[in-house]
């Protein structure tokens, strides 16, 4: 416990907050000038929630305008360190509520963001370089040896259970490459991105950059190297991928694997040299942090990305236990539905186009997806009660991963709007077949 709670420079835990802060409040202000919060938010007649979480909802008119303005400031005042606990609060709840209310958009590093807003939450990361670094009671030039460490555990989950992810032939033989690449083969100079050994040379890549890149940040002599390799990594995701601010946010975790003079030399070059013996010892307080939270909650952070394993079903088909997994950028889905609404009490069947009630990116990113499938029913059965009518809601639904062969998806003879949802377990109104393995 002692090699964790003695101090060291605090310079890439404070460089890391600035980045940090710069990233959510680019993301934040392109997001209210681009449209995105009015494609996602506010133009659809409802939002894909987390399921348990209906209850958060946009807010009417302008409200979500002003929602991710204030995020945005929150973020800039993380970067500036100004008021930095409460900012990095707002923030980390803002987000969380963003995260929360919509699933239409969902990629992994968007509960990255929630995660990293937490640990932040608990580390001085506004020591050095902040406004609130003007009050000496705040200024230090050191950090708990932990707070680097848990960011370096946090990021080596990541990157392995994702490369542990892509252990599957549907990646390993360059399926799910081909089907991501191919669309950028009519580019000058790209025609090779059509080509399998190319697929299969990326997947490979990929899967092995995951599985390694943190043990060679760890390792002086492969360090550079590693952090050549992320570039490189990071970069062509960012093209191909469209992955927002994740491979840039992904390069700020290397601050934490540099010596903090290589750090103080390029960022903080009148930053004094960290002496242990002039700061005071590590408090209980913190000690308990580590004890109490960091214990739980990375227990917590092994137990998700497994937790696929025990429920019936291969995750691949069922979606069951992807999210908060690490899954990412794994599976092509694709696929074709017809909802059939009857009213319960005549047996007649009621005429509804679900295309008009959502967006044309809702349907598509419904499509495919047992737990939006079922979502619409729920809809379908709550705008249909709002009338007084009551309605049972069946599903003809085929859905096709990699662009194999398209495959019934949901139990046909299962009213939805009247199907449970399970939230620890296999939903048995989702058919099973062998294993999804292209």
């Amino acid at each position: 416990m002692s090699f964790f709670q003695k101090r060291i420079d605090n310079s890439a835990l404070v460089l890391f907050r600035i980045c940090f802060g710069i990233l959510m409040a680019w993301q934040s202000f392109c997001y209210l000038q681009n449209g995105w919060i009015r494609r996602n938010l506010t133009s659809p007649e409802f939002t894909f929630s987390h399921i348990g979480m209906e209850w958060l909802q946009p807010l009417p008119g302008n409200g979500m305008n002003w929602y991710f303005a204030v995020m945005g400031i929150s973020a800039l005042c993380v970067a500036i360190g100004f008021r930095y606990r409460f900012s990095i609060f707002v923030l980390t709840f803002l987000w969380s509520g963003i995260y929360f209310m919509q699933k239409t958009v969902y990629n992994n590093h968007f509960y990255l963001l929630i995660l990293i807003g937490l640990l932040l939450l608990f580390m001085p990361a506004n020591a050095y370089a902040s406004l609130d670094a003007r009050n000496p009671k705040i200024k230090s030039l050191s950090m708990p040896a932990w707070c680097g460490w848990v960011m370096i555990l946090q990021m080596a989950i990541v990157y392995f259970f994702a490369s542990v992810a892509k252990l599957y032939p549907g990646w390993l033989n360059g399926s799910y490459v081909a089907i991501v690449l191919t669309r950028y083969s009519h580019v000058p100079g790209l025609s090779f991105f059509a080509d399998h050994w190319f697929h299969v040379f990326i997947a490979w890549t990929g899967m092995l950059f995951d599985l390694i890149v943190i043990p060679m940040f760890l390792f002086r002599r492969t360090r550079l190297l590693a952090l050549l390799a992320s570039i490189l990594f990071h970069t062509f995701n960012f093209f191909t991928l469209k992955i927002g601010i994740f491979p840039f946010l992904a390069l700020s975790f290397a601050v934490f694997f540099f010596e903090p003079e290589s750090i103080r030399r390029v960022f903080f070059w009148k930053k004094p040299t960290f002496v242990s013996d002039v700061e005071p010892p590590i408090s209980i307080r913190n000690k308990n942090v580590l004890l109490y939270f960091f214990l739980p909650y990375f227990i917590i952070q092994l137990i998700l990305p497994i937790r696929h394993w025990f429920i019936k079903g291969d995750v691949l088909w069922t979606e069951e236990g992807h999210r908060l997994s690490w899954r990412m950028m794994l599976r092509h889905r694709t696929g074709s539905i017809v909802f059939h609404v009857i009213d319960a009490k005549t047996g007649q069947p009621i005429t509804y186009d679900v295309t008009a009630h959502l967006t044309p990116r809702q349907f598509k990113n419904m499509l495919g997806h047992p737990d939006m499938i079922w979502q619409t029913a729920q809809h379908i059965k709550s705008e249909f009660q709002k009338q007084g009518t009551e309605v049972r809601v069946f599903v003809d639904a085929l859905c096709s991963v990699n662009k194999q062969p398209s495959r019934l998806l949901i139990d046909r003879k299962v009213d939805l709007a009247h199907a449970d949802w399970n939230y620890f377990g296999h939903c048995d109104w989702i058919l099973l077949y062998p294993e999804t393995s292209d």
